[in-house]
């Protein structure tokens, strides 16, 4: 067991500092962004909030692969199981169908959802702090639509 939960914290810590990196990066290119000043505000609201949520998507794949690529070189999954797939829905906290690990590594699976699940939360805050900090800016700015009097 403690070999399993030492593995599981290894990988846990490569993807928390994967979605550490991906984080400063998307909040540099939302800074940078979002303090343009634009003809379109909604638009680039739009944009904005697109491109940080693409970017963290992306994070999350890169993640989702750390654990598939563990998993295979513990054996954590049944021979010929798609790991893949398997790690997917570990991460998603989805919940076990057709593959469950093998009895050896099965902490790995509720480790793994518990890595996901902290990093979509992470993921959501990241958001939103974009998003408060845009249309703070784009008030800021008396972007039409965006200003304190507009909301009432």
């Amino acid at each position: 067991m403690a070999v399993q939960y030492l593995v599981g914290s290894i990988v846990a810590v490569i993807n928390i500092m994967i979605h550490a990196l991906v984080t400063v990066g998307a909040i540099g290119i939302a800074r940078w962004a979002g303090l343009r000043h634009t003809e379109q505000p909604r638009l680039h609201l739009m944009a904005v909030m697109v491109a940080v949520a693409t970017a963290l998507m992306v994070a999350h794949t890169l993640e989702v692969l750390v654990w598939a690529l563990a998993y295979a070189i513990v054996g954590a999954a049944p021979e010929g199981s798609d790991l893949l797939y398997f790690a997917f829905v570990n991460y998603t906290t989805l919940g076990y169908g057709d593959i469950t690990p093998v009895l050896a590594w099965r902490l790995t699976g509720p480790m793994t959802a518990m890595n996901g699940i902290l990093l979509f939360g992470w993921s959501t805050a990241v958001l939103f702090e974009v998003l408060r900090k845009t249309l703070e800016h784009l008030a800021a700015i008396h972007a039409p639509g965006f200003s304190a009097e507009d909301r009432g």
